[in-house]
């Protein structure tokens, strides 16, 4: 039998309709099939309703009944296409608030579905620019946790700052969006080898993967694993699959740049450096931590818990790695990140994803599985990727026990 609710008095369609607009907010800010079931499920029983949530990537069916009324009398299903979703703590941390003051009585349905609304106003110029920054920021911060010299630094930041201007004019082109990732990865390639030619010898693969990295999907990869293990079959394997579509397409851009320097008799100056000093790496962690806030689209007052969550499980990782070995630095990391995310969304009634997401974002597998797709195509051997293919997979062994042990040791709070 269900509680009483607040709402008993609004209409069933009412409530019917807020669930729907907050399902597709929480889909559209990246929330996980299982989190977000689990999220639906629990809202609309607390509205009176009973929901049969089905979630994958780029879609949605729920299913709805009034368990006070006879039995298919008030049957409604609703089915909603969407596009994949991005990750947005502001945006995600709103919608949570507005349902949490529609729940409590502080608001009404009405007003909370006028308050999900407010939030599809897209971002302004000076949001615009922060992300582009953001790219370019992203990938400097990434070649100097590497250690690479500061040519490859600054090379990596160049590209990802033309990679987030083109992010921005996919958003006004919708059909460069499919081929958007092969893009990338043509520029990305063409610009290092031109660089690497006419300009000085670079780490070749480890710039263009460090440019690459915001688009890599290890985010992805780790969610997808994470739906099949809690057995959202079909949600897990097309997150899987469209992963892998966005290494392949990245790493066909990239092979595109080789091939037609290849053509053209330009041969890049590789070399392989990294000599830069532990002061270096200290800035880049603080550097990447503060673009990975930014990507994320976390509000400013939350810039401090981002960052401390996203340095904190780099370095638990990293300390940990040197003590117990990296795959064992790996898990404790995811572990310990989930656990305190978890506990933090108990304690203050926040997503316990401002710590969680920010703090795996530099452990995923992305960046491994294109390396050893990018050395398969230019190698044409598969015995050359295989270590590369390897740690991918321990990678993201070793991350997935770290979220399915933290989630055991602190139950998430409404599975935000």
């Amino acid at each position: 039998m269900l509680p009483h609710t607040r709402h008993e008095h609004e209409s069933y369609t009412e409530r019917v309709a807020f669930v729907v607009d907050l399902a597709t907010h929480l889909h559209a800010y990246g929330t996980t099939a299982q989190r977000l079931e689990g999220a639906i499920v629990a809202v609309a029983r607390r509205l009176g309703l009973e929901c049969q949530p089905w979630v994958n990537p780029t879609g949605m069916i729920l299913a709805f009944s009034d368990p006070r009324r006879p039995p298919g009398e008030t049957d409604t299903t609703r089915v909603i296409r969407l596009v994949g979703g991005d990750t947005n703590l502001y945006k995600l941390c709103e919608a949570d608030r507005i349902a949490e003051d529609v729940l409590a009585g502080r608001m009404q349905i009405s007003e909370g579905r006028q308050a999900l609304r407010a939030l599809q106003r897209l971002a302004g110029r000076r949001g615009r620019t922060m992300q582009v920054i953001g790219f370019a920021l992203a990938s400097a911060a990434v070649a100097g946790l590497l250690r690479l010299p500061w040519l490859d630094i600054g090379v990596a930041a160049a590209i990802g700052l033309v990679i987030g201007l083109l992010d921005q004019l996919a958003q006004a082109r919708p059909q460069l969006g499919e081929a958007f990732e092969a893009v990338c990865g043509l520029v990305a390639g063409a610009v290092a080898i031109a660089v690497s030619v006419w300009i000085g010898p670079l780490n070749l693969n480890t710039v263009i993967i460090s440019a690459l990295i915001v688009l890599l999907p290890g985010m992805a990869l780790t969610n997808a694993m994470n739906e099949l293990t809690s057995r959202h079959l079909v949600s897990g394997t097309a997150r899987f699959a469209g992963a892998l579509t966005t290494i392949l397409k990245l790493t066909i851009g990239t092979a595109i740049a080789l091939a037609v320097a290849g053509l053209l008799g330009i041969e890049p100056a590789v070399r392989a450096a990294r000599p830069q000093p532990d002061w270096v790496v200290w800035c880049a962690l603080a550097l990447g931590a503060f673009a990975f806030a930014v990507l994320f689209r976390a509000h400013r007052r939350d810039y401090p818990l981002v960052m401390a969550a996203a340095a904190g499980g780099y370095l638990i990782s990293h300390y940990g790695g040197e003590w117990f070995g990296a795959q064992a630095g790996l898990f404790l990391a995811a572990l310990l990140t989930t656990a305190i995310g978890n506990a933090y969304g108990r304690v203050r009634n926040r997503p316990g994803a401002l710590i969680r997401l920010p703090g795996i974002i530099m452990l995923v597998p992305g960046s491994v599985a294109l390396r050893g797709v990018i050395t398969l195509v230019q190698s044409q051997d598969l015995g050359a990727s295989q270590g590369a293919a390897l740690a991918a997979l321990n990678t993201l062994m070793a991350l997935l026990a770290g979220l399915l042990f933290g989630n055991l040791l602190v139950a998430a709070r409404r599975n935000l």
